[in-house]
């Protein structure tokens, strides 16, 4: 095993924080991976990692090796694709992790047309609601809807996500028409529940330059877009939904706008990426197929 490809296992092993992990991903047995680091810290005549029973963290001096060696390898692999034709094209398996109304409904149908450019890649495409780690889950990107806590990744941010409030017109025949805020209290909501913390999101409205909430009465609460959808769709309640989510039904009919003038605030949709120097071709031929996708098709305001 030559030197940077120690520098390539280390830096996995930081990223996933796990020797078991690193392993995994990298298609290597764990006892490689344990002894190529055990090699680089004999070699440096430092500790680079803390070992515990559940996680791997890095010392002072991994945390310092660790930014020299992304540096390294990402030189390394300039340096070597210099000369080599057969690097013109992209290739490779690439991990994605997006909400999944928006992988069902916009990437995957446009994914024929990806392939097309780029056929030597390959895509392992997940569809979730719940927040993933992307760095423990080995993505090379991952697309999220809503506010992000404080991170350590790159953090792209592609535009927000206008909301818009819907009923069906069965609900609104039995139950009334919004016409105001204060109108609420006579009415229910086909709650969403985040599938993350189960945390049942309020109703919100812009009250001038201040957001209001008001918890809402439901018969049910749902974990997902779709469930959401097809319960509002049944009558059961108001709901609260992206546009793009609902396009389709307001065109048929099977959904009304109501309160247009009482929304909630709009949503940013960021992609997260990890803090690396050096972006394989195939994950940025991705992104770059992909970020104009979403801002077309979602509609996305700046």
């Amino acid at each position: 095993m030559d030197r940077i490809e120690r520098f390539r296992i280390f830096a996995r092993v930081v990223e996933c924080t796990s020797f078991t992990r690193a392993a995994d991903q990298l298609g290597l047995p764990r006892s490689t991976v344990s002894a190529a680091v055990a090699e680089l810290e004999q070699r440096l005549g430092t500790r680079l990692l803390q070992r515990s029973t559940r996680r791997v963290s890095t010392t002072h001096d991994g945390d310092t090796f660790y930014v020299r060696c992304l540096r390294l390898i990402a030189e390394m692999e300039d340096a070597e694709s210099l000369f080599r034709q057969d690097d013109a094209e992209p290739k490779g398996l690439l991990k994605i992790d997006v909400p999944s109304r928006i992988g069902r409904r916009i990437i995957a149908p446009a994914l024929p047309d990806f392939f097309a450019r780029h056929p030597q890649v390959e895509l392992d495409l997940g569809m979730t609601d719940r927040a993933v780690n992307l760095i423990e889950d080995g993505c090379d990107a991952v697309l999220r809807v809503g506010q992000l806590g404080d991170s350590s990744l790159v953090a792209r941010t592609l535009g927000q996500l206008d909301f818009v409030n819907v009923a069906a017109p069965a609900y609104l025949h039995e139950h009334g028409v919004p016409q105001h805020p204060a109108d609420l209290q006579q009415h229910r909501a086909v709650n969403y529940a985040s599938p993350t913390t189960a945390r049942v999101e309020p109703w919100e409205w812009q009250d001038g330059a201040q957001l209001r909430t008001l918890p809402m009465t439901g018969w049910v609460r749902v974990n997902s877009a779709e469930a959401s959808i097809a319960c509002c769709v049944a009558g059961l309640g108001l709901l609260q939904i992206p546009r793009y989510d609902v396009q389709a039904e307001l065109h048929s009919g099977a959904l009304v706008e109501v309160m247009p003038q009482h929304v909630a605030q709009p949503l940013p949709v960021t992609l997260l990426l990890p803090h690396r120097q050096h972006r394989a071709q195939r994950v940025q031929v991705f992104l770059d197929w992909l970020e104009p996708l979403l801002r077309e098709r979602l509609q996305l305001q700046g």
